[in-house]
């Protein structure tokens, strides 16, 4: 029998320790131990299913994890207070002083700004790439390369990489893949395709409710253990760790993921489709004038659609303002930062979550004064949204009355 991510989160089932349908919540930051040596041992790392530190781990983060490391068909995975926290502990793990990083140019302003600014303190360069061009991604390689990084659908402009083409890529230089699958949970799978780490910001469409911030890293359980270790393991010694109650919530929410990613992208390709069809640069990869469509479909798992995210541009920053916040106005959703909201949240990048880019970066890689990044609501009647949002266009001047 074929399972479809989905199908693994939910074939999980956990019983509270009094009985109750969902896991009980440990609320503990250390741990008692029965003898002296089973103590010893755990700090070693030999005694399985022993908690010791909240730092470390503890019942309501590995429940989380052991979910997520289904959904992404990984052996394990660890949970952090960040998506950030998730990103530099896997970086850091991977890499040494000396080491090279080859990046998408068109990433998290976050992650972008650890990459340029802070791990060059720590002897780690970075080369910035077109990540679709597989021939620029081989030619950045050099000798003291450690890993290709990248995310499935790059924030903001929602370029799509070729992680079947990466994987063949680090396996030929034996590099490791890492991938941020925030964007696209569900609809691909970088680990089926051959990446070595997957990463999420659990922040956004996993958690959906903007009420939380975490991270995960999926990967072998060697990785894992790794990166958990109290000797050198990066997520144990920088210290991103997630709090239960965090965590249980997250738990929960994970269960409607799949029903909620379909309605992201119903709700998305039905807006991308009028958008082009009134006239705006629309850049969504369920769209056929994307440059990315065909790799995407040839990865994605069809249920789940081609995700929540589209940018539309308006041709300036004072219109994209203009527009957003009159939206606002009218209850269309949230001029705000982040995605995967039950309402549409909506914000100019370039100031923005890619505030961090230079300008010069930002024009360089095609992003604009007047684009506007949406993440795509739950609404239950999209057409009635799109003629809301068509009268704002209207009136802001960004949409003539011919194209209305």
């Amino acid at each position: 029998m074929k399972y479809k991510p989905a199908d693994r989160i939910q074939d999980l089932q956990y019983f509270g320790e009094f009985g109750g349908v969902n896991p009980s919540i440990s609320d503990s930051s250390t741990y008692t131990f029965l003898s002296a040596k089973t103590m010893f041992d755990t700090f070693e790392g030999n005694a399985e299913g022993c908690y010791l530190y909240s730092r470390h781990s503890s019942p309501s983060n590995l429940y989380l994890g052991e979910a997520l490391a289904a959904m992404e068909g990984t052996e394990a995975a660890n949970v952090a207070a960040s998506g950030m926290g998730a990103i530099t502990s896997v970086l850091m793990q991977l890499c040494n002083a000396g080491d090279h990083i080859v990046c998408s140019r068109t990433i998290y302003g976050g992650t972008y700004a650890f990459l340029k600014n802070f791990a060059p303190k720590f002897g780690i360069e970075t080369t910035f790439v077109d990540i679709t061009n597989p021939l620029l991604v081989n030619e950045a390689i050099q000798k003291n390369t450690k890993l290709i990084y990248c995310e499935s659908v790059s924030n903001p402009l929602l370029e799509v990489a070729d992680l079947e083409a990466l994987s063949n890529i680090t396996k030929v230089h034996k590099l490791k893949l890492v991938v941020d699958n925030t964007f696209s949970p569900l609809s691909i799978s970088p680990a089926k395709l051959g990446a070595d780490v997957v990463i999420h910001s659990l922040t956004k469409f996993i958690n959906g409710s903007s009420d939380t911030v975490g991270g995960v890293v999926c990967g072998t359980k060697e990785f894992i253990n790794d990166l958990r270790n109290v000797n050198d393991g990066a997520a144990m010694l920088l210290g991103p760790t997630m709090d239960s109650l965090r965590a249980a919530s997250i738990l929960k929410n994970l269960r409607t993921l799949h029903i909620r990613m379909k309605q992201h992208s119903h709700n998305a390709m039905y807006l991308a489709h009028k958008f082009q069809e009134d006239g705006f640069k629309t850049v969504y990869p369920g769209l056929k004038s994307h440059p990315g469509h065909e790799t995407f479909r040839k990865m994605m798992n069809e249920s789940y659609g081609f995700g929540g995210m589209l940018t539309i541009d308006v041709g300036s920053l004072d219109k994209a303002n203009e527009l957003m916040e009159l939206m606002q106005e009218r209850n269309l959703g949230y001029l705000a930062v982040s995605l995967g909201f039950y309402k549409t949240l909506f914000s100019a990048p370039g100031t923005s979550t890619s505030s961090e880019i230079p300008i010069e970066e930002q024009k360089e890689m095609g992003l604009s004064d007047g684009l506007i990044r949406f993440s795509i609501g739950l609404d239950n009647d999209i057409a009635r949204t799109y003629e809301m949002m068509k009268e704002c266009m209207t009136k802001v001047g960004v949409m003539d009355t011919e194209m209305a």
